[in-house]
């Protein structure tokens, strides 16, 4: 397995025999550099949204239309988007699991708001919602953008992650203090990636509070178009 951050809360994630994009933000992102675009795009076989806000859909429906490929997120928006721009979804909600080659994902609950605007005004865009991504003898929890939640109990008691994709960047989500509160709380993770940071001056610029806060837990803070390697277990 691959895990390639794209900055922000960005990601594409090599698994089994698919490769995934999560909330794929590229134009815009001041993280990535365009050059990176077709390499990051390569291959890609679904991409998956966690909710509906600007920075994790911003270039979601362009590459569905190039690719030709399916977008998966909560019912509401991928309706929409099924509707209004044409593209192939996959709508589900939460404590729903879709099964994709030999991946599955189920899409959990999480804290936060969705929307896009439109013509100046929200758009209701459905409920935010994070994911449970196994494949390769592991599980990704892949929050999308959340604050703590006592749900994180029973999501480690229903798919025991030992992946965490956790948003920490503070402001929006919770941050570095909240993230290793929860990790440590509800779950047993073996890795944990941060994302939702360093983007902009108002969020959180350093993952040193989560590292010292997990030393039994390998914290690796991404870096964009680096791939993180993750061993298959058997």
């Amino acid at each position: 397995m691959k895990i390639i951050w794209l900055g922000h809360s960005g990601f594409r994630i090599e698994i089994g025999n698919q490769i995934l994009l999560l909330d794929p933000w590229m134009d815009g992102n001041p993280m990535f550099d365009a050059s990176d675009r077709a390499a990051a795009i390569d291959g890609v076989t679904h991409i998956l949204i966690t909710h509906g806000h600007g920075d994790h859909t911003g270039d979601a429906l362009a590459i569905a239309k190039d690719r030709d490929i399916p977008i998966l997120g909560i019912y509401d928006l991928m309706s929409y988007w099924e509707e209004h721009e044409g593209v192939k979804v996959t709508g589900f909600n939460k404590g729903g699991t879709v099964s994709i080659g030999d991946v599955d994902v189920t899409m959990v609950n999480a804290a936060h708001s969705s929307c896009f605007w439109k013509d100046g005004a929200p758009i209701y865009a459905g409920a935010e919602s994070g994911y449970m991504i196994s494949g390769e003898g592991h599980t990704i929890y892949a929050t999308g953008d959340t604050d703590i939640m006592a749900d994180m109990a029973i999501f480690n008691d229903l798919h025991a992650p030992d992946i965490g994709i956790l948003c920490a960047g503070g402001h929006f989500t919770m941050d570095m203090k909240r993230a290793a509160y929860a990790a440590n709380k509800f779950f047993d993770f073996k890795t944990v990636i941060p994302c939702h940071y360093r983007t902009f001056p108002l969020l959180e610029q350093s993952a040193q509070l989560l590292i010292d806060a997990l030393p039994a837990v390998e914290v690796i803070e991404p870096q964009v178009m680096q791939a993180i390697q993750i061993d298959e277990i058997r």
